[in-house]
């Protein structure tokens, strides 16, 4: 059995669980079909409802008798409440899967639901928990999807209050001159912050990936944007962008609008540092997974779509958008990370422009239709089992049962865009269900 901190050291190449997969549910009028047809005659959406198909069946075809779904890659991965929340987030929305798919999905919130004692507290049994915000984040949307009685709002309740109690704020000893308060990270117990003098803990601190974990549990849970929790990650948001409240202070050399992961740490922040800028603070570089969940997030906090934060951002996610890679400036030490976490690239900038009710983009490529490029490009990668890999090990994404939930999410909401038509195993072709983030 791993240590304590031997499980600790498995976060720092995540930055991925990131768990609520909600595959884009808000139904747009505005996106037209596309008619374009490939070479052999079938048009871009019949591949993208055969690539769901293979995905569901692939998904399917690896769930436990328990109803858990487990890693054959990673030890990290194995216990079953790690994996089986972020499949079923993407697998609800995958009828294109057939009968199979909502057996599957019970099964599956079955066993979550089972996690919860007596009491209507989590029980994660005596290991605990790996990826505690990501699981919570996700099993308390999961299993509300289908079914909302008592018990099943109770599981939600008792999944949400474990993300709340992970959240670093003033009652875990956290201020809001800390840079990181208001955030979530990769901790896995609650992150009390460090007395004087106590070394540094990374995986106490909060980061934008596991933020965009907590605030979209929040609004699945349809928790009001009046709620603290909203204001105090929003501060810890605000800190992942560059960008200026006051004018005075901008520095246009770094001020793009674009967001990082974490504001003080350059090991974490995979494009690296960009500079010091005339105040002499240490500056990193915007990339598009970051952007895209800082975009999400200023939006599901709240912010107007006219705030000057979120145009800032939006307009970095518009003129950097290429569904080929993971865009931004990253240093050359760092530029074999630039495609390590793709598909949790390709769904955070497919939800980003879910968010904003992007239909296309403006970039130096003039007008783009993003969600047929983006669908075009998964699908050419798509494996022929159904499953998606990355060749890059960094964030896990070579294992299938990471990487396949991303790019099936991805591929849903692209489809959707497209067609108008948001479907899932609770509702006909051209249903609709709030996303919920």
């Amino acid at each position: 059995m791993p240590t304590p901190d031997a499980r600790a050291f498995l976060h720092t190449a995540l930055c991925l669980l990131a768990a609520v997969v909600f595959a884009g549910c808000a139904k747009d009028e505005s996106a037209p079909p596309n008619r374009a047809a490939a070479p052999g005659g079938q048009g871009l959406i019949e591949r993208v409802d055969a690539a769901l198909a293979r995905a569901a069946r692939f998904l399917v075809d690896r769930q436990s008798p328990d109803g858990a779904w487990r890693s054959q890659t990673y030890g990290c991965f194995r216990d079953g409440p790690e994996l089986t929340p972020h499949v079923l987030s993407c697998l609800f929305f995958l009828p294109q899967g057939g009968e199979a798919v909502r057996p599957a999905f019970d099964r599956g919130a079955t066993y979550m639901m089972r996690l919860i004692g007596a009491d209507g507290s989590v029980q994660a049994g005596p290991r605990g928990l790996n990826f505690p915000v990501f699981t919570a984040g996700s099993a308390s949307r999961v299993v509300v999807l289908e079914t909302r009685d008592e018990a099943h709002l109770r599981a939600r309740d008792a999944w949400l209050a474990l993300l709340r109690g992970l959240q670093l704020t003033e009652a875990l000893g956290w201020a809001p001159t800390d840079p990181c308060y208001g955030g979530w990270g990769f901790a896995i117990r609650p992150p009390h912050k460090p007395r004087r003098g106590e070394p540094r803990d990374r995986f106490v601190e909060a980061n934008l990936v596991a933020s965009i974990f907590g605030i979209g549990a929040l609004r699945s849970a349809r928790v009001p944007t009046s709620d603290p929790a909203y204001r105090d990650v929003l501060v810890f948001v605000k800190r992942c962008q560059n960008f200026p409240d006051d004018p005075e202070t901008a520095d246009p050399r770094f001020d793009d609008g674009g967001f990082f992961f974490i504001p003080d740490d350059p090991l974490q922040n995979k494009a690296g540092i960009a500079g010091t800028d005339r105040r002499g603070r240490t500056r990193f570089h915007s990339y598009g997974g970051m952007t895209a969940d800082g975009l999400r997030a200023l939006v599901r906090c709240g912010l107007a779509p006219d705030h000057p934060r979120v145009a800032a951002a939006r307009r970095w996610l518009e003129t950097h958008f290429t569904a080929t890679r993971n865009p931004g400036i990253f240093e050359p030490d760092r530029e074999v990370l630039r495609d390590a976490t793709y598909y949790y690239y390709s769904w955070a900038v497919a939800h980003a422009f879910l968010a904003v009710r992007a239909t296309h983009v403006e970039g130096p490529r003039g007008r783009v239709d993003w969600a047929a490029e983006l669908a075009e490009e998964l699908v050419r990668r798509q494996k022929p089992d159904g499953s998606w890999t990355n060749r890059y090990t960094d964030a896990k994404e070579d294992d299938p049962l990471v990487a396949t939930p991303w790019a099936a999410a991805a591929l849903a909401i692209a489809r959707g865009m497209r067609t108008g038509q948001h479907t899932s195993i609770g509702t006909p072709c051209g249903g609709s269900r709030p996303s919920g983030q």
